[in-house]
């Protein structure tokens, strides 16, 4: 396979920048199809990035002969749903993060591709970048020794959509599986598993402080990895100010760096380090090649489903909505 060829649901906000352009500019891969329900909006967004096929029915989009794989573009509730056809069908297929509205939703996921023989992904694609991928060298290397800590403070004041308490599906948990947590820290948590290992025992404490929305605003959560290492993380959804602040603590030094800021990331340990790493154009660049070049068979990548399953986990594990 040359070329993948991919078909699209939704083609909201994410696609226009962030992912779109990167399934049909990147070197073996192509955007085919893409599917929405508003006749008019997806015509447009075809029209607009060379899209050749338009669909305004999923299932007719995922039995195009043509399309050798889906990227679903929705919010949360419709991956399951919409996973389990493109398995059905025998095809690779990549969600959007988080995975589905619970771990149990997401193993299900992962059982029927699992069983059809493809591949599922999940946009993780914080696993590819290169500013993590530095981190990764410098953890690999030994630079801060053992990893004792790992402390993470996201935080900002709510927007003017927030305060005027309008429709958003992000703080929608029928929609969205929670608030901005689900939405935000998904990415925070599957990055750190990918850093430093599986997170085994966690626990968590959530509140609505300001009571803008049905989901929770504010989080705290406390976690252990299988290595040993500690985790603290703090999410405040309306806090005072914008803050994204990562400190991996080691026996000889720390690692500093934001999840979502593109400001350097920061070695401080026998020698002071600080590195500039910009972000692709397209953000899901490296993840599409990722993708991309393991269904073709040429390399293994991270971004897999039976990954985002551990994240999904570890959230249900903070919101309180498993035991163990």
């Amino acid at each position: 396979m040359d070329v993948v060829r991919w078909g699209m649901i939704g083609c909201g906000d994410v696609t226009e920048r962030k992912s779109g352009p990167a399934f049909y500019k990147a070197p073996g891969s192509a955007l085919v199809a893409v599917m929405g329900r508003r006749a008019e909006a997806v015509e447009d967004y075809a029209a607009r990035h060379g899209i050749g096929r338009v669909y305004t029915n999923a299932q007719a989009l995922i039995d195009d002969p043509e399309v050798d794989a889906v990227y679903i573009a929705t919010p949360p509730d419709s991956h399951h749903a919409y996973s389990l056809l493109v398995a059905a069908a025998g095809k690779h297929c990549c969600v959007e993060k988080p995975m589905s509205l619970s771990s149990t939703q997401s193993k299900e996921m992962q059982q029927a591709f699992d069983e059809a023989g493809r591949y599922l992904f999940v946009s993780y694609y914080r696993r590819s970048l290169p500013r993590f991928q530095r981190v990764r060298e410098w953890l690999a290397q030994g630079h801060i020794g053992d990893v004792r800590q790992l402390t993470w403070s996201l935080l900002k004041p709510p927007s003017q959509k927030d305060l005027e308490q309008q429709v958003n599906w992000r703080t929608d948990p029928a929609v969205a599986g929670g608030g901005y947590f689900a939405d935000l820290a998904s990415h925070g948590l599957d990055l750190f598993q990918y850093l430093l290992g599986d997170i085994v025992n966690v626990n968590g404490f959530t509140a609505r402080q300001a009571g803008l929305y049905a989901a929770e605003d504010a989080v705290v959560g406390s976690w252990r990895f299988a290595s040993g290492a500690l985790g603290i993380g703090c999410w405040n959804f309306v806090a005072d100010r914008h803050e994204d602040r990562v400190e991996l603590i080691g026996s000889q030094g720390r690692i500093v760096f934001s999840v979502f800021g593109d400001e350097p990331v920061r070695l401080e340990a026998e020698e002071t380090l600080s590195e500039y790493i910009q972000h692709p154009e397209h953000i899901q660049w490296y993840h599409v090649l990722g993708m991309n070049a393991h269904i073709r068979g040429e390399r293994e990548y991270a971004a897999l489903a039976r990954e985002a399953v551990k994240t999904d986990w570890v959230m249900d594990r903070v919101l309180g909505r498993v035991k163990a």
